[in-house]
């Protein structure tokens, strides 16, 4: 089986929703060390090496390969897994495999993560240059510019340089046939399953304009672009890509990411993306997840509602910094400055008039950033 069979790794429960993690060119599965563990949480996670990487046999294709070719060894993986649908995430060539499987075979895909790829990889020609130079010498010399191409300056990851030291040049070769053939533009708007762009804000290979263009593209598709994150971005940046992913395989998640923009605004909650570290992602799933997810999308009370009753537990427990953004959020619920005075007058009688002086004080200086003559 393993001549005839993409090598991969199982993670996670049996019973879980299946998800696939491809790679990109010159990587192995271990790409995904940082991320698949936590996903496997909640999902049957299956990663698995391209072609002369990692484990897997360099034979399962050869000169000329094109994507497709990748693309029906992932769904005979899936078959021999006994999986009949599943959610995918993939970077670079990886991504540009689920692309393909969303296009021609949108009935195995429940959903669909691009990470760091392209609908085209700027045309034939250097890809082509690129497999002739490795059948003639090999990747020793490719690969000492793989920090390069991969990572932001001063980062790397020693494992994943071997891996691309150290596979099969045929195979890469035809990898490499593989993306100068590629170009699912045309396609793009055929695609129907959900799907995510996820691109590394210092990605040379591929900017996140061609991760903006897949977005675009794509009806309802939606794009996070990831500071300080190159090429390989799960290695460099797991808990950005981690949060970004379980917010999009988990409809809660996602819907619960959506209603965060709308109440909260996109300004402060890419501050809060941004911020947050492996220490962090977990909390801040777990936002999105619930309280974003479940209690603001619950229909039995409005927003207005929800933010007079937020405002008033703010003030209840002095959360200060939580009450002024909380406020900002009112006024996108439309609620008046008026509305907010009544509340805050409210919790006086019932919460103390020093809180209610503190929370009058606070609320005061964000309603004068947003008018400042009416205030």
């Amino acid at each position: 089986m393993t001549d005839i069979l993409l090598n991969h790794r199982v993670e996670g429960p049996a019973s879980a929703p299946a998800l696939l993690l491809g790679p990109s060119l010159g990587t192995s599965y271990a790409l995904w060390d940082k991320v698949a563990p936590e996903l496997s949480v909640t999902h049957r996670v299956v990663r698995w090496d391209l072609p002369g990487h990692g484990g897997s046999a360099a034979g399962l294709i050869g000169a000329g390969a094109t994507v497709g070719d990748l693309a029906g060894l992932v769904l005979a993986l899936a078959d021999a897994l006994g999986v009949e649908r599943f959610a995918y995430a993939g970077v670079s060539l990886g991504g540009a495999v689920g692309l393909h499987l969303a296009v021609h075979h949108p009935d195995r895909l429940s959903s669909l993560a691009v990470v760091c790829s392209s609908a085209h990889f700027d045309g034939a020609t250097s890809w082509e240059e690129r497999a002739a130079l490795v059948r003639r010498e090999g990747l020793a010399g490719l690969a000492e510019s793989a920090d390069a191409r991969w990572f932001t300056p001063g980062f790397t990851v020693p494992g994943l340089v071997r891996d691309h030291r150290e596979a099969d040049p045929e195979a890469y070769a035809a990898c490499c046939d593989a993306l100068a053939a590629f170009d699912l533009r045309d396609r793009l708007p055929e695609i129907t399953v959900p799907l995510l762009a996820v691109a590394g804000r210092e990605d040379p290979a591929t900017p996140p304009a061609h991760l903006r263009e897949i977005a675009d593209a794509v009806p309802g598709a939606a794009l996070v672009e990831i500071p300080g994150a190159s090429h390989l971005a799960p290695a460099e940046r797991p808990e950005a890509v981690l949060t970004a992913l379980r917010a999009h395989f988990s409809g809660g998640a996602r819907r619960g990411m959506e209603v965060r923009r709308e109440v909260l605004g996109d300004a402060h909650v890419d501050r809060a993306q941004s911020r947050q570290t492996p220490f962090t992602a977990r909390f801040q799933d777990f936002i999105s997840r619930y309280a974003w997810g479940e209690i603001w999308t619950d229909p039995t009370l409005t927003r207005r509602e929800r933010s007079m009753i937020t405002i008033t537990a703010l003030v209840a427990h002095g959360h200060h910094d939580e009450l002024a953004m909380h406020v900002r959020a009112a006024r996108r619920n439309g609620l008046t400055p008026e509305e907010i005075g009544a509340v805050l007058l409210q919790t006086a009688v019932y919460c103390g008039v020093p809180a209610a002086n503190s929370a009058f004080a606070a609320a005061q200086r964000v309603l004068a950033e947003e008018d400042p003559d009416r205030t």
